[in-house]
Parts: C-alpha cells; sequence; structure tokens
C-alpha cells in the first residue's frame, strides 16, 4: 500500500512539473525572448501576414522564382512525402512531367531540387544552383537585369547552419518578397 501511494505522489509531481510548470516556462520565455519565431516566424508585408519563413508556398508566375515541388500542395495540415519509392512508375511520370515543364520555360537541365519533392512536401528554401537556373526567365519576366537578380541572390543567400548542418541555400519566400521591392 506504501508503494501505491508513493506512487500516486511522484505521479501527481511529475504532472504538475511536467504538464503545467515546464510548459507555462517554455511558453513565457518564448513569448519574451523569441517571439517572432514562438508564432510561427511569419513573413508580414504592409501589416498583412504573407506567409512564413519555415513553410514552402507554391509560386507560379513566370515572373517569381518557383519554390520546390511538393507532394501534399503545400498544406502545412498534411504535411509528408508522396511515399512512392525508387522504382514507382507514378514517381517517373510526375519527375518526367515536372522536367517537361521546366524544359519548356529554361535552358539546360534542371536541378534536382526543382524536379523532386521534399519529405515534408513544406520545405521553403531550393538551393543556390535552382536560382540561378531560374534567373534568365525571372529577368526576362521582370524586365530586370541578369546581374541585379544575381546579386539579390548573393544577398539572400544562407549558409549551413553553424556552418555545418544544412547546404547553402535561398528562401523562395524571402527572394520573392525582396523581387517586389525592386523596381526594373
Amino acid at each position: 500500500m506504501k508503494s501505491i501511494i508513493i506512487s500516486f505522489k511522484m505521479l501527481t509531481v511529475m504532472s504538475i512539473l511536467t504538464g503545467a510548470i515546464y510548459p507555462a516556462l517554455i511558453w513565457g520565455y518564448s513569448n519574451l525572448f523569441v517571439q517572432n519565431k514562438a508564432l510561427g516566424s511569419l513573413v508580414q508585408k504592409k501589416s498583412i501576414i504573407v506567409g512564413s519563413e519555415l513553410i514552402g508556398q507554391k509560386f507560379t508566375k513566370p515572373s517569381y522564382f518557383w519554390s520546390r515541388p511538393s507532394a501534399i500542395d503545400y498544406n502545412p495540415a498534411s504535411s509528408g512525402a508522396s511515399n512512392l519509392g525508387p522504382t514507382s512508375s507514378d514517381l517517373k511520370k510526375q519527375v518526367d512531367a515536372r522536367a517537361t515543364f521546366l524544359s519548356g520555360s529554361h535552358a539546360g537541365v534542371a536541378p534536382k531540387d526543382l524536379i523532386f519533392a521534399s519529405a515534408s512536401g513544406l520545405d521553403p528554401h531550393i538551393s543556390v544552383e535552382s536560382v540561378n537556373y531560374q534567373i534568365p526567365r525571372v529577368a526576362k519576366n521582370r524586365g530586370i537585369s541578369v546581374s541585379t537578380l544575381q546579386h539579390l541572390v548573393q544577398e539572400l543567400t544562407e549558409k549551413p547552419q553553424y556552418g555545418i548542418f544544412g547546404e547553402t541555400r535561398i528562401n523562395v519566400l524571402k527572394l520573392n518578397l525582396a523581387l517586389d521591392s525592386i523596381s526594373p
């Protein structure tokens, strides 16, 4: 009987500690010191929320840089991949269709991250190679010089975290918002 009483006391203490005190401390810290991140790293343009730095969006206009494909159509409620394996004929059809579509608007072979969807379907970044691949199309459709776009890309390029984690990349939403602020 003594063990049961001790167990219930321990359950109560741990429930209060991990179910109330710890979450309250984390909530308080995040709202005081890292509020933007705690609220989803939302991006605003003229006081209007236009997206999140952390969630990819679909850009289809030729005057914008296009994001990495998404198997879930960029829906964060159902984050995930297509679960099609490397021998899947459906996956091959999707990849071939993407490559064909891209070849209609661009010269050369499309980079892998513009042809293959990410595992989460929400990747907000693309490689510098993918951005450079799209520069001629965007420059033509915007009436902006290629060198201006190359300079913009250089400014917005993100290095690997702590210099070792991840790859050099560019956030497509930030790039397209910066693109909108440039006057041709």
